[in-house]
């Protein structure tokens, strides 16, 4: 049995352990709020946005354009939404499953990873990473979304993908969410469906031409997805790490609860001895 000395490390050791966990559990609190409103301000842009392509996809069927055409598809890219850091229970590797999970049936997969942790995961088990972002996971920017966007449409638009699929984390509630794929690229009109009600759209003249049009608002609806699904993911990081920080304490005070009985056992039973000690000594002097 541990002695008493060990026991009392070991508590102190645990309640040190405790006290950066619930530290950490108020921080991603607190950062969870700023970022479910920023989640919330983005919403309306990218539902704009969503209902303008929707229109334009669905009123342009005689369009030749490459964003919408299906072609031979030798090479699929992935882009992997993760943190940039760890503690946050299944939150990352919950993402990259799924993410890897298109490799079962299109083995020629490339990855484009935003979060160390997503890299970190892939190239562990040996995928190929063409590009990689690091450093913005806790606070995207349209920006960052912008510069990701325009490295997919170059890959896509020089043949060296030939479909784009997004991987991200959906947030549902404080407590929940899951990981989520969408296809990005190429783009049908059956994936605005929810938009139009599965209808066509109205009837719409486009100018100087339909081509030129969507030449123009794509990219923008990369971009605006990207940014959308890293807001998302953000409050989603945060809020399981606020989860795991929060059973991290509370094991924390389980486990102390348990060394503090131990070491009441092991007291007890030192005292126990110590009195039979004393108690044999005198019975031997009489």
């Amino acid at each position: 049995m541990a002695s008493m000395r060990d026991i009392k490390r070991r508590i102190k050791s645990v309640s040190s352990t405790q006290q950066i966990t619930k530290a950490m559990n108020l921080v991603a609190s607190s950062k969870l709020t700023r970022a479910k409103n920023r989640f919330k301000d983005t919403q309306p842009f990218f539902n704009c946005t969503r209902r303008a392509i929707a229109n334009i996809v669905k009123g342009s069927s005689g369009a030749v354009h490459p964003y919408l055409q299906e072609r031979e598809v030798r090479n699929t890219a992935v882009i992997v939404i993760t943190g940039d850091r760890g503690l946050c229970g299944g939150y990352n590797s919950n993402v990259c499953k799924t993410a890897l999970g298109v490799t079962d049936e299109k083995p020629d997969t490339v990855f484009i990873t935003i979060g160390s942790k997503g890299k970190d995961y892939l190239k562990h088990r040996h995928q190929k990473i063409v590009a990689e972002y690091r450093g913005i996971s806790e606070k995207p920017k349209y920006d960052d979304a912008k510069i990701i966007g325009e490295r997919v449409l170059e890959l896509y638009d020089k043949g060296e993908i030939d479909e784009v699929y997004l991987a991200y984390t959906e947030f549902i509630s404080t407590i929940s969410n899951e990981p989520k794929l969408i296809k990005l690229l190429p783009m049908s009109a059956s994936d605005f469906d929810d938009e139009t009600g599965g209808g066509s759209s109205t009837l719409t003249i486009y100018e100087p031409s339909e081509e030129e049009v969507l030449d123009y608002i794509v990219p923008k609806y990369v971009n605006t997805v990207l940014y959308g699904a890293m807001v998302e993911s953000a409050a989603c990081e945060l809020s399981s790490r606020m989860t795991a920080m929060d059973s991290a304490t509370e094991n924390a005070s389980e486990m102390i609860d348990d060394l503090n009985l131990l070491y009441n056992r092991v007291r007890q039973g030192a005292i126990t001895q110590e009195i039979t000690e004393i108690v044999g000594g005198s019975n031997a002097l009489e």
